[in-house]
């Protein structure tokens, strides 16, 4: 459990389960707490069907028995929505104009973490089947678009060598990793930063900054050798990641 598209997965097999009160989920260390009524047999299947590498450490009787939503979780998560969904469209634009497909594939991952954090917001309340057709169109989508990317990557391999113009890459990459860093920042100081969604959004967008690190890096390269090959490197890097996400999502709408 290390994402959190896994932990939707979670939540969406288990959410029939009536016995179950609440899933307190542990992302960092990757413990899922169950607080449920009656035998434990059907959650325990339940969560081994995922073939997620789940088992049963321990079980013991409690008597806790409310439990609070904290309405922060969503206001955050709407929140690093926004801003990931703003520079989906940023980064392709100007990927395009540029032609840079370090941008380009770096906008998908942008918006492939809206898709999770979209996903997420509809982890409390809406119907199972609503959610498993925005997961399912979420990653086909997702796929469809990282399928052109390849085409397009390999088209310049094959073709003539396409320079990008690398202080858009470096510009507008800086830029996104200093949105990146406002949300890391904006989670870290919310007083929700202990719930599961938020502490998986940070891990999310801890590997975003990588992400932006790794264009500035080909922009940086593209100047130094003249070459584009950098930028198609990072690209085919990150749409191998953007499709990794997107099966991940997929799974959700099974």
């Amino acid at each position: 459990m290390d994402c959190p598209s896994e932990e939707n997965l979670i939540r969406m097999k288990l959410e029939g389960i009536s016995s179950i009160k609440n899933l307190d989920f542990d992302i960092p260390d990757r413990k899922l707490t169950v607080f449920h009524n009656g035998q434990i047999d059907e959650i325990e299947q339940s969560i081994i069907e995922l073939k997620l590498g789940g088992k049963k450490l321990s079980t013991e009787q409690t008597l806790q028995a409310n439990f609070k939503e904290n309405s922060n979780q969503k206001k955050l998560l709407w929140s690093v929505l926004v801003i990931n969904f703003i520079f989906f469209i940023i980064e392709m634009t100007t990927g395009l104009i540029s032609k840079s497909m370090g941008l380009v594939a770096d906008s998908l991952d942008m918006l492939a973490d809206s898709f999770v954090y979209g996903i997420s917001l509809f982890a409390v309340g809406g119907t199972l089947i609503k959610k498993k057709k925005i997961a399912k169109l979420a990653g086909y989508f997702q796929i469809g678009l990282a399928v052109i990317g390849f085409v397009e990557i390999l088209r310049r391999i094959i073709g003539e060598e396409q320079l990008p113009d690398f202080s858009t890459m470096i510009i507008i990459s800086v830029f996104a990793l200093i949105a990146n860093g406002i949300c890391l920042y904006i989670m870290q100081k919310s007083k929700s930063k202990e719930e599961a969604h938020i502490k998986a959004s940070m891990i999310f967008t801890s590997n975003d900054v990588i992400i932006n690190l790794g264009v500035i890096t080909a922009g940086l390269l593209v100047n130094w050798l003249n070459s584009g090959k950098p930028d198609l490197i990072i690209g085919t890097i990150v749409f191998v990641l953007v499709i990794q996400g997107a099966i991940r999502i997929l799974k959700l709408g099974k």
